[in-house]
């Protein structure tokens, strides 16, 4: 006889502690150039110069310079966007955004052309153990690693947007990308 009264009460109960559906959860954006860029009342200038490519199959990896000002508050903030699209679309212009994009802080380059140097180079003396995965991610999302699941074949390199699958690079495509990196603070370098 009790079962009528206690199913209605865990039906009250489970809605009573259920997350609300409408609402919505944002973060807000990790680096300080996109958050820069998402202010309002104010006049924002984003500034990007392409600083070079690298094939990867069908696609390509896009290293871009970034500068935003908001030119109320007479603050700048500089970094890079590491993009990733297919590439030889036809029909699209040469600087138009990939299809993936993360943004890297100013502060962050240094830290990550050293990771990707150190993971370019990395060897099987990093751990006794049979396999190791090695990362570097930044504020964003942005993360680069090297991985060997056992000590026979190769260490094999990946970038990773986020959340989305890793991309496997070649040991030279790592390098170029470092080096597209090192350019791009040599060039902010020289505006800051």
């Amino acid at each position: 006889m009790r079962a009528p009264i206690i199913l209605p009460a865990v039906i009250v109960a489970s809605f009573a502690f259920a997350p609300d559906a409408g609402a919505q959860t944002t973060n807000p954006p990790a680096t300080t150039i996109e958050n820069l860029q998402l202010r309002s009342d104010t006049v924002i200038v984003k500034g990007f110069t392409t600083v070079g490519t690298v094939p990867v199959g069908d696609a390509v990896i896009t290293v871009r310079s970034k500068e935003s000002s908001d030119i109320g508050q007479s603050q700048k903030a500089y970094g890079i966007a590491v993009g990733f699209g297919k590439s030889g679309e036809p029909g699209r212009p040469e600087n138009f955004p990939p299809k993936i994009s993360l943004a890297v802080d100013y502060d962050e380059l240094d830290p990550l052309a050293g990771a990707i140097d150190y993971l370019g180079k990395i060897t099987y003396d990093v751990t006794p153990l049979a396999g190791f995965d090695a990362s570097f991610a930044t504020k964003s999302g942005l993360r680069f690693s090297a991985h060997s699941a056992h000590r026979q074949g190769g260490i094999q390199a990946f970038i990773q947007f986020g959340d989305a699958p890793k991309i496997p690079l070649a040991l030279e495509q790592l390098a170029q990308l470092r080096n597209l990196i090192t350019q791009a603070k040599t060039s902010l370098d020289a505006i800051k």
